[in-house]
């Protein structure tokens, strides 16, 4: 296995330049490195870190990828694919830290939340904004992560969401791979089922929105549709 950075001087190499000089001073390829930690036979971790950014194009597209499309290239292999993926996750999630209030009173708070978690993932992800009766949030769960094409979301799942984080209403909102935020007929059904069940045990439902790249599209039903259970 290619030794991770010892081959090169110690001002060359990354961590020694993150201790010395900060994490500013790192490009891409030294920060990527420093998560693959270690090389394969005859390339180093700084080779990898070039060749993945390479195959990908870009940060953005990197951060994208699945554990399973980085553990099948060349070097890398499982450990290293979940080391990168959780850490676009972490940064993912970062903004969310940021706001320690936030309401989501309409469609619209909940799309703007949404779209930043859910904003060019590669698979069907859906979650919760669990929020107290001011529609103040308390938390976001995540409730399943499908294929490309689609994601199982069960209306029990969403409610115990809810009903575990102390919540007296919540949001949903799922992505769209595809890159079309319009609603399928099942989002209009799944909508329809969370909506009914949530009056059923006095949840208030704020809404359930679709996201597709920086587009977002709320699943509309009209009264008369929504089911009794």
């Amino acid at each position: 296995m290619g030794s991770p950075f010892s081959a090169l001087p110690s001002r060359a190499r990354p961590r020694e330049r993150l201790l010395s000089e900060g994490r500013e001073a790192l490009s891409d390829t030294e920060l990527l490195a420093l998560q693959l930690r270690s090389g394969t036979t005859g390339a180093s971790a700084s080779d990898l870190a070039t060749a993945l950014l390479a195959e990908f194009g870009s940060l953005r597209r990197l951060g994208e990828a699945t554990v399973e499309e980085l553990a099948r290239l060349p070097g890398v292999g499982n450990a290293k694919a979940c080391s990168v993926v959780a850490a676009f996750e972490l940064g993912r999630r970062l903004p969310l830290d940021d706001q320690p209030e936030v309401s989501l009173a309409r469609a619209s708070d909940v799309a703007q939340r949404a779209r930043h978690s859910l904003a060019g993932l590669r698979r069907e992800r859906a979650i919760v904004f669990v929020c107290d009766r001011r529609a103040r949030l308390l938390h976001e769960v995540q409730l399943s992560q499908g294929t490309a094409a689609r994601s199982l979301i069960e209306v029990r799942e969403v409610l115990n969401a809810v009903l575990r984080h102390d919540g007296a209403a919540f949001g949903l909102a799922h992505n769209h791979p595809s890159g079309d935020p319009r609603p399928s007929q099942a989002d209009v059904e799944l909508t329809q089922d969370v909506a009914s069940a949530a009056k059923t045990v006095g949840l208030r439902f704020l809404g359930h929105i679709v996201i597709a790249g920086d587009e977002w599209a709320e699943v509309k039903i009209r009264p008369s549709q929504r089911r009794l259970g």
